[in-house]
């Protein structure tokens, strides 16, 4: 099962081209030898160019080989390779100035020290700013950032104090973008809380609670939680919660 598969073609060449992106986030000795075998099943498949690249986003920089070979003592039988994109081995700084979302949230897994995380929210903030994507991407590419570079509280406060000196439009744009995050985390935090209590009362009462009703009760909305939360001392059966999911 490959990560990304994506048909295009090269400029000013007639034909297609396969481009297959593996993201590898964990050290993996045979790597090298999937990465050959995805090669090998996608040309039996489609019998066209295909490029490989492997995505890393180890923590540390590392030097994994590009290549895969078989071979005898007499006779090279397979020199098979692809390219690499390691994420630490990139400068963050060398990004800022792009226009491309998937840059702005791999600034997080590229190369800083921890004297600059910081710095590297801002400017991720920055562009943000100046690309002025819609809310829901925004929320996404946040939500990836925060993911590998979230800020102690300490660094929050440096942030905000950061953000104080810029353009007054400039930073407001900024911490609406952090705070509609924020703000969504919160209310993600209380619905996931009270979907979770709510278990723990229809186990106390029900005792066994299959991992199907748990699963229903925690993809209930925060409307719907609220109704289950006033109604769960009226429900005397099993049934009664079944119909009310």
């Amino acid at each position: 099962m490959v990560d990304i598969l994506v048909q295009t073609r090269l400029k000013e060449e007639p034909g297609i081209i396969l481009v297959h992106v593996e993201s590898q986030a964990s050290i993996q000795r045979d790597f090298a030898e999937r990465m050959f075998i995805y090669f090998s099943r996608l040309y039996q498949e489609h019998r066209c160019r295909i490029l490989p690249i492997a995505v890393f986003s180890y923590p540390q920089k590392r030097d994994d080989p590009d290549y895969f070979k078989l071979e005898f003592p007499f006779m090279p039988v397979l020199d098979f390779r692809f390219l690499i994109l390691e994420l630490k081995k990139h400068n963050w700084r060398n990004y800022i100035r792009s226009n491309n979302p998937a840059a702005a949230a791999l600034l997080s897994k590229m190369g800083y020290s921890a004297k600059e995380r910081v710095q590297v929210k801002l400017e991720f903030l920055h562009m943000l700013v100046r690309m002025e994507l819609d809310p829901a991407r925004n929320t996404l590419l946040t939500g990836f950032f925060e993911t590998y570079l979230k800020l102690n509280e300490e660094e929050e406060k440096q942030l905000e104090a950061e953000i104080g000196k810029i353009d007054t439009k400039e930073a407001e744009k900024m911490m609406e973008i952090t705070t509609s995050w924020e703000r969504k985390g919160r209310v993600e935090g209380r619905v996931e809380g009270q979907a979770d209590l709510l278990i723990r009362l229809l186990k106390k009462k029900f005792t066994n609670v299959p991992t199907e009703i748990e699963n229903q009760v925690k993809a209930l909305p925060a409307e719907k939680l609220q109704q289950l939360a006033e109604a769960i001392f009226d429900l005397e059966t099993f049934e009664d919660v079944k119909a009310f999911l």
